[in-house]
């Protein structure tokens, strides 16, 4: 049996439920301070969140829901502009403290660094984003590897961003287990070879995670347990390192 020698993280979504109260809020206030009267509700954001990248998902709303609209004549230009905006509000959205990180998060990763696991993070969020969720909760010196934004030419559901960490940290798929928590990131895992712990939040809750090895409504604390969705957590209440090497060596869901 292959070691379990390092977790990859994702981050909107499983370090921290950062979506719906934290970048949603950031870009209409973007879209507010460019004198756009645009407003991304809890639902359409929801919608907006099958695709993957901040500026991509402006692009994405252009097209299906104000095709009329007339950006400058330097559309990238305009499109980096706005989504540099929405980063600036999100990173004060951030040091309010309003995104904590999600239940088990911060146990599971002080464990992992205790036994020599190595860590990273795979996100097609934009790094200082990533960088400025890490440095109001964590540290991140914790991970070998901050993989994000732009870094690869293709995002989530594209493996691009695994491969990438794989081949940074020198590691073979079957030496990891991923954190996701949307199916367009266990794809991107799955399509790499990765073995998945699915976190659901309230976007995803309710979506096909088939293929994960383990999905759960979040890690968990010892005086607060998760559900089990989908697989086989044994007798275990939250995930601990003892569960993520049980998950690691089990197959994947079929």
């Amino acid at each position: 049996m292959t070691e379990l020698r390092a977790l990859i993280f994702d981050v909107d979504g499983t370090l921290a439920d950062t979506e719906r109260d934290g970048h949603r809020i950031a870009f209409n206030r973007a879209f507010a301070e460019a004198g756009l009267e645009w407003n991304w509700s809890v639902s359409l954001y929801g919608e907006l969140l099958e695709v993957a990248g901040g500026k991509e998902r402006i692009r994405f709303y252009l097209n299906k829901y104000s095709p009329d609209f007339q950006p400058p004549s330097d559309w990238d230009k305009f499109l980096a502009g706005l989504h540099a905006l929405k980063t600036k509000h999100y990173q004060e959205l951030l040091s309010t403290g309003a995104i904590p990180l999600r239940p088990g998060v911060k146990r599971l990763l002080e464990e992992a660094r205790k036994e020599g696991v190595r860590l990273a993070i795979a996100s097609t969020s934009a790094l200082p984003n990533v960088t400025a969720l890490l440095k109001e909760t964590l540290d991140t010196d914790w991970f070998e590897v901050i993989a994000a934004g732009d870094i690869v030419p293709a995002k989530k559901p594209a493996p691009d961003i695994y491969y990438y960490v794989l081949d940074v940290m020198g590691l073979a798929a079957d030496d990891c287990l991923v954190f996701e928590d949307s199916p367009q990131g266990l794809q991107a895992a799955q399509k790499a070879g990765l073995k998945t712990v699915v976190t659901v939040n309230g976007y995803t809750e309710k979506q096909d995670f088939a293929g994960a090895s383990l999905v759960v409504s979040h890690l968990g604390e010892p005086e607060q347990s998760f559900s089990v969705l989908r697989g086989d957590a044994g007798n275990a209440s939250y995930v601990d390192m003892a569960l993520a090497r049980r998950t690691h060596s089990l197959p994947a869901i079929k």
